[in-house]
């Protein structure tokens, strides 16, 4: 409950539906479980993306998103959405609907390192 948009709901729900995190090999194949990465139509070495696969595990998906809507709404409480940092120039550059599940996959990939290895959040501003 640590990270920024996830609270006792939503950890609740990860603890409850998602696998171990031995289940997975890395953080990307959590996330594509959930369904939060892009298709890939990669060939001859060239990494082409395509759009989101939304094809996962439905309610935990839509929880992240719900909570990066959070996170999004009170920007200027979390220092991870400050000015000049990942998420406001995304905001700046992106649609927001892209932006809520772009930060849904790199929540998701957070809490698989988190729940993989043990620990505790800390925000990059106070980890520097």
């Amino acid at each position: 409950m640590t990270v920024p948009g996830i609270g006792p709901l939503i950890a609740t729900a990860i603890a409850t539906l998602a696998p171990p995190p031995e289940t997975f090999r890395k953080a990307r194949d959590f996330a594509a479980w959930l369904g939060l990465t892009p298709r890939q139509h990669s060939t001859g070495g060239k990494q082409r993306l395509g759009a989101t696969t939304k094809m996962g595990e439905r309610s935990l998906r839509r929880l992240l998103i719900i909570g990066t809507n959070s996170v999004i709404i009170k920007r200027h409480v979390h220092a991870a959405a400050r000015p000049g940092s990942w998420l406001a120039g995304m905001l700046t550059r992106k649609p927001p609907m892209l932006v809520r599940v772009a930060l849904a996959n790199k929540m998701a990939r957070i809490v698989w390192a988190l729940m993989a290895r043990g620990g505790v959040y800390q925000s990059p501003a106070a980890a520097a």
